[in-house]
């Protein structure tokens, strides 16, 4: 098969290229294109690539190539994992926020809108790519954060696309870790939006069947748990189960706003890694991943690809959590919303498992969160300060308009060059 990965250029790459090494009996990839429009890292990226297939002793071919339609040209599947603007969009995104009193973040709150305006329009031009030259039942696989309004975005424009995130991938393994089961046991009672999800149940099955050890794990290893998503013990016990990382910008926005104030950027980190990876990447002699890639973050990226890609090309039929079509799921929310939840996942497609009804507190964030992604994607498609004002108003971290105004300006004046319509 050939597979492309769009954003090829990332120093993600080498993780996803180290699981498509081990994992080459599920995914027999012939060729793996990287599409990348920077030639530099193209060549380094792709140098590592090659490399660590060869010490694996796989047979496929490594291609890189800054022209998208030669990229994904033929292609059976098509992985987008964009950064548009890079670093310096991102650093951006953690830090005009703060001047209206708001967390910067890259993918939640006002930078994380502004980092769906840049990214929409340029996926969107990938996917009419891939529909014109990939095969005709190639799939889109999206990484690209904001991922459930990126997937909303390909879906609307009727794309063969689902959304992966590697935040249920992660809760998973900790959870087989503590319970000292092979991760293939346990199954996630994973539920919310992209970045707004919470763990419910954690299915672990045996010779005698199923049985949910999240409530044991949320009362032996509380305080581990609390500790791991950084939010209080007691919140846990509250809500009877395990919210995301990704709440904490919620339910202790203050605390992290401080923080923030007194810290370095998150970008200012990466770069620094990426700078170090770039390095090691560039030395003939590296041919395995190497271990400061896991301060690059995407724990367990690779096996959640190749899991899903895998899975997309045969019959497997297996469950995995995945950004897709509501279509009833989750009730309160129109069909067409995109929710993160575990899937059937085969050749035809993937189908939502059923979703048992949710607390009040919960579902009413989700609706809140959900209102605001279908204004957000309408002002990235269509463009236009207002609409992108009344998308920053309806968010919740946000919602008084006189700081909505504010943060629109703040937005535009940040992401301008990005903007067709600014």
């Amino acid at each position: 098969m050939k597979l492309a990965v769009v954003g090829g250029g990332s120093t993600y790459t080498p993780e996803l290229v180290d699981g498509f090494a081990r994992m080459r009996a599920e995914l027999p990839i012939e060729e793996l294109w990287l599409v990348d429009p920077d030639p530099e890292r193209l060549r380094l990226v792709g140098g590592m690539s090659e490399r660590m297939f060869r010490a694996a002793g796989h047979s496929g071919r490594i291609r890189v190539t800054g022209d998208l339609v030669a990229g994904v040209s033929d292609a059976d599947a098509v992985l987008i994992q964009l950064r548009v603007g890079g670093q310096d969009a991102r650093r951006g995104d953690e830090t005009w926020p703060h001047e209206c009193g708001c967390i910067g973040q890259e993918t939640t709150g006002p930078g994380g809108f502004a980092k769906a305006l840049r990214t929409v329009p340029v996926v969107l031009r990938v996917a009419d790519a891939v529909r014109r030259h990939a095969k005709p039942d190639a799939w889109i696989v999206d990484f690209t954060n904001p991922v459930g309004i990126v997937t909303r975005a390909l879906l609307q424009e009727g794309h063969r696309a689902v959304g992966l995130c590697n935040v249920a991938i992660g809760f998973q393994r900790s959870f087989a870790r503590m319970l000292d089961v092979a991760p293939e046991r346990v199954q996630l009672g994973h539920v919310g939006l992209n970045h707004l999800t919470w763990e419910r149940h954690a299915w672990v099955s045996d010779a005698d069947g199923e049985r949910d050890a999240l409530p044991g794990l949320l009362s032996s290893r509380r305080d581990e748990l609390a500790a791991d998503v950084e939010l209080p013990a007691h919140l846990l016990d509250l809500l009877g189960m395990l919210p995301s990382y990704y709440l904490r910008y919620y339910y202790a926005h203050d605390e992290v706003l401080r923080e923030q104030l007194g810290a370095p950027t998150r970008a200012d980190a990466v770069q620094d890694v990426e700078r170090q990876l770039l390095e090691l990447y560039a030395d003939p002699a590296q041919d395995t991943k190497p271990e400061a890639l896991a301060k690059r973050g995407g724990a367990f990226y690779s096996e959640a690809a190749v899991d899903l890609i895998a899975s997309l090309r045969t019959d497997h039929g297996d469950v995995q959590v995945v950004n897709l079509r509501n279509d009833g799921t989750l009730p309160f929310l129109p069909d067409d919303h995109v929710i993160e939840v575990p899937a059937t996942v085969g050749a035809s497609g993937v189908a939502a498992l059923p979703v048992e009804p949710l607390p009040d507190d919960v579902a009413g964030l989700i609706a809140h969160v959900a209102g605001y992604e279908r204004l957000a994607l309408d002002a990235a498609v269509h463009g236009g300060r207002d609409r992108v004002l009344r998308a920053m108003t309806a968010h919740p971290l946000v919602q008084q308009y006189d700081r909505a105004e504010k943060l629109t300006d703040l937005l535009v004046t940040a992401n301008r060059e990005h903007l067709a319509w600014a």
